[in-house]
């Protein structure tokens, strides 16, 4: 697929990482369009996880390009590095909530470490965001340990969502969860991200989900880009791995290491 440049928020070009003998990625080559959403499948080990990382640059990687919006985010100074964070909101594969504190401090954390905003109106934020996923106020005052793993989950999508990011990701964002409140949260992150205009990237394994809240899908395999395309068109891709993946089958083309 081609992208309009002008239209680019995300690009990694020709970027690769390894970790000793462990080659993670191979050349990946990947675009993302503003206000888009991308989801990228692949299996356990294929370096989906590694792929989120170098775009937040919590890997540098060995070789290749990564920009966001037009910027190179290889080697910035530590000044534009937290300017790039602050377009970042970030749901991680198992939540990641503080269980020491209150539902609303876990939702408002950052903008109170940083400074920018009172207790009071820290507070007040923390139950718009909690509205805006379908919880009541009364949930702010709870601790994470008190809520269910539903709950949990849109927690965890109330503090993604807590900055107004531009871009967010998802990091398998409905392991741990029953089929409806899987979907729950797919709606959920369907409904925040298009309220925001946001970019969103995702990585999952979960075709249910990547099929409810992809625009564009691309698989991932051995650390390459094997396929990318609009979502309606996974069904019949013409890829014998992309094929394998989402009907879940054991023999094909992916051999799996038993």
């Amino acid at each position: 697929m081609t992208n309009d440049n002008k239209q680019t928020k995300i690009s990694l070009s020709g970027v690769y990482k390894s970790f000793g003998n462990n080659h993670v990625l191979n050349g990946i080559d990947l675009s993302v369009n503003k206000g888009k959403s991308l989801v990228v499948i692949g299996g356990s080990g294929s370096g989906k996880s590694v792929m989120l990382k170098t775009v937040l640059g919590l890997i540098k990687p060995d070789k290749g390009v990564i920009k966001v919006d037009g910027q190179e985010v290889n080697n910035i100074s530590n000044k534009e590095q937290d300017n790039l964070m602050r377009k970042f909101g970030m749901l991680f594969q198992g939540g990641a909530l503080f269980d020491s504190l209150l539902v609303w401090e876990n939702i408002a954390f950052a903008l109170m470490q940083k400074g920018k905003m009172s207790k009071s109106d820290a507070y007040d934020l923390a139950i718009e965001k909690l509205r805006a996923v379908g919880l009541k106020s009364d949930v702010a005052t709870r601790y994470p340990a008190e809520l269910s793993g539903g709950m949990q989950k849109r927690v965890s999508l109330a503090r993604a969502i807590a900055e107004d990011p531009e871009i967010i990701f998802f990091d398998e964002p409905t392991t741990g969860l029953d089929p409806i409140m899987a979907d729950v949260i797919n709606d959920l992150i369907v409904k925040c991200t298009k309220d925001l205009g946001a970019t969103t990237l995702t990585i999952t394994h979960d075709m249910a989900s990547a099929k409810k809240i992809a625009d564009n899908v691309a698989m991932i395999f051995e650390g390459k880009i094997i396929w990318h395309d609009s979502v309606d068109k996974i069904e019949n891709s013409g890829n014998e791995y992309v094929d394998q993946f989402i009907n879940g089958r054991a023999t094909g083309p992916i051999e799996m290491q038993l």
